[in-house]
């Protein structure tokens, strides 16, 4: 379940360029050969570059924290900056061994669930469940994990990086993903596993097109916010659930927690504000581990200033 946002992020290159692909795939699998301790250890060394070097992922986490988190001392935001790096540096670093060993390998590192009744609760009955899962710790962990405890149909796009979509697509399948594609018709389908009873995986926290979302409140900031969680729980009857793999010593802690009643409203500016709540109990929870370094508000109300122009 590894987004577009991240690639871009922790590769830092032209994307459509197929030697540098190859060169990253190459990579990527060399990692995926590294016990979790040592990736770990060599993601966070790669996080300390990108403080060292000032790069862009440092200066746009600062920007967002402080938007957010108006309330924390500058030696605050630093501290929590400089966090998130090191654990975006793990992020990459561990995601391959994820996608190579799968389970019962990933099974074996799960240390906790916490709120573990929360899906008991929602797989027992047949309405389908949408998994909301921001982007913090290491998603890629509940997509492959849950696959194991229930039918699961997600949306998945393509990387940009031809030669990842092969090596990125089967790791999830051979979990016992099914995927469709995210346009009408793998909507459609996705509807359709939901009214079955299945669970689906969204990334409630990325930028939308314009014509897919709407300006809803996050931290207290306007945040352009997709609609597409709103629309399948109104039309599939499904329910929703928050869920984050926090990074632990030894491997994953999973939580769930439950979502605001209100995210089931028919008014969608009232759903979107519930689930953006919900995004933020989640963040609370390890404020380092999410992901500060996306821009996240490059969409702005009409008179509000841009935040990201100085930002290369």
């Amino acid at each position: 379940m590894i987004s577009a946002i991240t690639l871009k992020t922790i590769c830092w290159v032209n994307s459509e360029t197929p030697l540098k692909s190859n060169l990253i795939l190459i990579f990527l699998k060399l990692l995926s050969w590294l016990p979790l301790s040592v990736s770990r250890g060599l993601g966070k060394f790669f996080g300390y570059m990108i403080i060292w070097l000032d790069l862009q992922p440092i200066r746009v986490a600062r920007i967002n924290l402080a938007l957010c988190y108006p309330q924390l001392s500058p030696e605050q935001i630093e501290t929590i900056g400089r966090g998130r790096m090191l654990h975006l540096g793990q992020t990459l670093c561990e995601t391959p061994r994820l996608w190579r060993k799968g389970n019962p390998w990933l099974g074996n590192k799960i240390v906790e669930v916490e709120g573990l009744d929360y899906l008991q609760t929602v797989l027992a009955n047949d309405r389908g469940t949408i998994l909301l899962i921001p982007h913090q710790g290491n998603w890629e962990v509940i997509g492959l994990w849950i696959s194991q405890q229930a039918a699961m149909t997600s949306l998945y796009e393509p990387p940009k990086m031809p030669a990842l979509e092969h090596y990125i697509k089967s790791s999830r399948e051979r979990a016992g993903a099914t995927l469709v594609p995210t346009n009408v018709r793998g909507v459609a389908a996705l509807i359709k596993a939901l009214k079955r009873g299945e669970v689906t995986a969204i990334l409630p926290d990325q930028q939308p097109p314009e014509v897919s979302g709407e300006f809803a409140p996050i931290f207290g900031v306007p945040a352009q916010t997709m609609t597409l969680v709103h629309n399948l729980l109104q039309r599939s009857g499904s329910q929703a659930l928050l869920c984050t793999a926090l990074r632990v010593a030894g491997g994953w802690k999973i939580v769930f927690k439950p979502v605001a009643e209100t995210i089931y409203s028919e008014d969608q500016h009232n759903s979107l504000q519930a689930m953006n709540q919900g995004v933020e109990t989640i963040v609370d929870l390890a404020p380092d581990q999410y992901q500060w370094e996306y821009k996240r508000f490059r969409a702005r109300p009409e008179g509000m200033p841009k935040l990201y122009s100085r930002i290369n």
